[in-house]
């Protein structure tokens, strides 16, 4: 079975080892030890690609922590996976409304912008 250095791991995934070593401390990932040196197993790159999936997506580590527990768990897989396409439709619906209210502020500020040049050439 192949096995990572955390290196390996940080090089790969482009984050620091402290930043492995943080969702370890987290519960998140569990590497074997040999004296001081963390042996990664691909169970634990997996769940490493899938917390930086989770937190690219937006998601708080709570919910990317239950949603990769969901895998071990009944319903497996399928309970996961309907799990985070729920979490993804409500992050895209928070995304949308942030959308909206930065159209919104883009169109008063151009509306303030406009007027005040107006205001400017009637100085």
């Amino acid at each position: 079975m192949e096995t990572y250095s955390i290196s390996q791991l940080a090089t790969e995934f482009a984050v620091t080892t402290r930043t492995i070593r943080f969702y370890e401390d987290e519960g998140m990932l569990s590497p074997e030890r040999n004296g001081t040196t963390r042996i990664f197993h691909p169970r634990d790159r997996i769940r490493l690609k899938l917390i930086l999936r989770g937190k690219r997506l937006g998601l708080a580590l709570s919910e990317i922590r239950e949603i990769i527990d969901m895998y071990d768990q009944t319903p497996g897989e399928r309970g996961q996976l309907n799990h985070l396409m729920e979490k993804i439709e409500e992050r895209r619906q928070a995304l949308l409304e942030q959308k909206r209210d930065i159209d919104l502020m883009m169109a008063e500020l151009e509306e303030v912008h406009s007027k005040c040049q107006s205001r400017l050439g009637e100085l």
